[in-house]
């Protein structure tokens, strides 16, 4: 699977060398940098080019971006009509500290309404992507930790838990696209837990049903 990462920073650099590792072609593109490109691909046996070239070439899309730069980000990257596309961004403020949209709507349901004909689902948004590696490493033990999934198109759906599951998490089925606008303020829980409290920023989670 061709998996454009539309993202030049922790969250999409750590997913594409990640999915790297698992046989996918990665095509990193978006940054201020094209040094930073050129490196992150050359680190992953991938490629880089523009965001018109992944969003044209690649077969499934990582929104890895701050929400400042979705308008043009989307504005490069055409209609991404019939593309299935994970977004894993929260729609905070420029200094990070709030929510910029919320909570009847959310960072998802704008997506949506930006870019209707795209496949929308949102995961690893509530994972801090210093856990991605170390997630990695302990892939297959039991139990695993989970990372919320949501979206309205089952079959967007299917993708993301198989390239979930690659990386080492759970898929945690959370709903409809609709979910965001709860999901996206716990993201700014697990932000405070993983990196204003002690023990470090690689934070996972899990949830259990008692019976």
């Amino acid at each position: 699977m061709k998996i454009g990462i539309l993202g030049s920073g922790l969250m999409g650099a750590n997913l594409g060398k990640l999915w790297a590792r698992e046989g996918h072609e990665v095509i990193f593109a978006y940054s201020r940098s094209v040094q930073k490109l050129e490196r992150l691909a050359q680190e992953c046996g991938g490629c880089h080019g523009s965001v018109s070239d992944a969003a044209n070439t690649a077969d499934v899309l990582l929104l890895a971006v701050h929400w400042s730069r979705i308008e043009d980000l989307l504005e490069k990257a055409g209609e991404l009509s019939g593309k299935v596309v994970l977004n894993c961004c929260v729609p905070l403020n420029e200094t990070d500290t709030e929510i910029a949209v919320g909570t009847t709507t959310s960072g998802a349901e704008e997506l949506v309404r930006l870019r209707p004909k795209a496949r929308w689902v949102s995961c690893f948004n509530t994972v801090p992507s210093e856990a991605f590696e170390p997630v990695y490493a302990r892939k297959g033990a039991i139990p695993q930790p989970q990372v919320l999934m949501y979206g309205d198109d089952a079959g967007a759906k299917d993708v993301a838990d198989g390239l979930i599951r690659e990386i080492g998490f759970e898929p945690l089925e959370a709903g409809p696209l609709r979910t965001a606008r709860f999901a996206e303020p716990f993201a700014m829980v697990t932000a405070e837990l993983a990196y204003s409290q002690p023990g470090g920023p690689a934070l996972t989670y899990r949830f259990e049903k008692l019976r």
